[in-house]
């Protein structure tokens, strides 16, 4: 199958989690790293890309006036929308996919809460779309995994040969995942990967080497690493 490179890439940016095991009563989009909050780290990453024409950021209704203000504040230049978010995951991916404007030939989906990705990783992650229809970051499993039964015994032990960490941003051929996205709906599937979606259709996803510092802030164990990760690339002790 051929992919067509010519259509331009534009990126969905979902950041309308509930950041339940965040704690701290605040959004963790919000929460400072380094003094300026996390989704701007991501939105300049999107800046900086290439590859990426245009960003929609999806949050929940009631932020939207303060991301709003956030993007205006520090001047991001390639937001062109802010739509509100759904139920899950999946619902505002699809409300991001819906606000993408004509001519769109890839859309790069990419979790806010990941404000560590590298400009040159979403351009590799695009490029290697362009090339395959369907991409995503991921780098190698470093950890043992153990299979365990609901009372904590393990089960076994699966060989880490062949397994990764899938990572975002995730990167495909527009209608192929419109098509993707109609047959979950049509089934009543909810997804939390998207490249899920794509696999549920039978198609190939490609697998995009990645960097293991392109971590999703999920605890407030991650808000330490992620202060680290940045003042080592600004070239603070």
């Amino acid at each position: 199958m051929k992919f067509d490179t010519a259509g331009k890439c534009r990126a969905v940016i979902v950041a309308a989690g509930r950041s339940s095991r965040m704690g701290g009563g605040i959004s963790k989009q919000f929460l400072p790293l380094l003094g300026i909050p996390a989704i701007i780290w991501t939105l300049r990453a999107f800046d900086d890309a290439r590859s990426i024409e245009q960003v929609v950021l999806v949050c929940r209704a009631e932020e939207s006036e303060k991301m709003r203000d956030c993007v205006g504040r520090y001047e991001i230049r390639k937001v062109a929308a802010v739509v509100p978010g759904g139920n899950s995951r999946q619902e505002s991916v699809f409300a991001g996919v819906r606000a993408l404007p004509p001519g769109t030939g890839y859309v790069a989906v990419h979790d806010g809460a990941r404000p560590l990705v590298m400009p040159e990783e979403i351009d590799a992650c695009v490029r290697d779309a362009f090339r395959t229809g369907a991409s995503a970051l991921a780098v190698p499993l470093k950890n043992t995994v153990k299979r365990a039964d609901s009372l904590g015994w393990v089960c076994s032990t699966p060989s880490r040969d062949g397994l990764w960490t899938v990572q975002t941003p995730q990167t495909f051929e527009l209608s192929l995942y419109r098509k993707a996205l109609a047959a979950a709906q049509a089934e009543e599937k909810d997804y939390t990967d998207d490249c899920q979606l794509i696999e549920r259709l039978g198609a190939p996803v490609h697998l995009c080497r990645g960097n293991y510092e392109n971590l999703k802030l999920t605890t407030s164990e991650d808000l330490a690493l992620a202060e680290a990760i940045l003042q080592k690339r600004n070239g603070n002790p």
